[in-house]
């Protein structure tokens, strides 16, 4: 396979990511991601078994991802992808990128670790603070 090959697989990945969850397709969004995948953001990092609560939770919207910036070696890469969210209900937005790390597997590119930073207002770039639904469980 060839870079520009990997270059247009890994972004179509990232793309499915996208849609996916932008549509709450959640098996969509699972398949994007290797078995043993994990997603932070809050503050912590979450298995992909618990992928759908926090989906759940988490308000709902539209997802804009911005083109990645990638970097491959060989069956594996590191990227950052920018990000701005917008809230259905209120169009409120969240920005911000994700931080990558992804390999390829028999079934093409998959994401293993997806990392959330927000853009603050004030220009701090951090991963935002717990889930709600992580402090409802207390």
């Amino acid at each position: 396979m060839s870079r520009s090959d990997d270059l247009l697989e890994i972004q179509q990945v990232l793309a499915r990511y996208a849609v996916t969850i932008t549509k709450g397709d959640i098996d969509g969004l699972l398949a994007v991601f290797t078995p043993d995948g994990a997603y932070s953001a809050f503050g912590d990092t979450y298995p992909l078994d618990r992928f759908p609560e926090l989906v759940a939770a988490a308000p709902k919207g539209l997802f804009l991802t911005g083109t990645p910036v990638l970097d491959i070696d060989g069956d594996t890469a590191t990227g950052t992808q920018p990000l701005c969210f917008i809230e259905h209900s209120t169009h409120d937005m969240r920005i911000g990128y994700y931080t990558d790390t992804l390999v390829r597997t028999t079934d093409g590119w998959r994401l293993r670790t997806r990392a959330m930073t927000f853009i603050r207002r004030n220009g701090d770039h951090d991963s935002g603070i717990p889930h709600a639904f992580e402090r409802s469980e207390a």
